[in-house]
């Protein structure tokens, strides 16, 4: 067998092993550490115990459905506030790009920058073309999967999101009993 041979064979068995291992609900989801668009560095390891999580994946910025999908969510920023959750977009941009994207379309959450595609690659949602697939991960404050959304629609993200943490019955803040 010819070298390129071996290389597109062993490739081909990584893909495969990497869609085989990829997340379901009840599974622990992988710590990260991803640096994102407002500067900071985030790990989910600095949420669990805490509050939960939500991880919208985007292929890549400054592309039709994922402009339409970010700014739907800016566009749903208050009601997703609502919650006490930590959310952020991820892509397999770069941080300056993602970076240069939530300040161009005004995105008042952080956009996590994948550009060596380890996370990705974690979760399962690694396309084969290289780019993230337009998946929704929803993690309990445990570090639990409890949702996949592997149908997000770009028009509607902001306002499906804040319906499945409302139905999965993720915390809001400032909540009393009188109220």
């Amino acid at each position: 067998m010819k070298l390129w041979q071996k290389v597109v064979t062993g490739l081909a068995a990584l893909m495969l092993s990497a869609g085989a291992s990829a997340l379901e609900v009840g599974d622990k989801a992988p710590d990260f550490s991803l640096q994102a668009s407002d500067g900071k560095t985030y790990s989910l390891s600095d949420f669990v115990g805490k509050q939960p999580v939500v991880l919208a994946f985007f292929p890549a910025a400054f592309t039709g459905g994922c402009t339409i999908q970010c700014k739907a969510i800016r566009d749903s920023s208050d009601e997703i506030k609502s919650f006490d959750v930590a959310y952020f977009m991820a892509s397999v941009d770069t941080p300056e790009k993602n970076t240069e994207f939530a300040r161009e379309y005004e995105l008042d959450f952080p956009v996590l920058a994948d550009p060596d595609k380890t996370m990705t690659q974690a979760y399962g949602v690694l396309s084969e073309r290289g780019f993230a697939n337009r998946w929704t991960y929803y993690i309990d404050a445990q570090g639990i999967v409890v949702k996949i959304d592997k149908s997000t629609n770009p028009s509607s993200a902001g306002k499906d999101l804040a319906e499945s943490m409302a139905t999965l019955g993720f915390p809001r803040l400032n909540q009393s009993a009188g109220l």
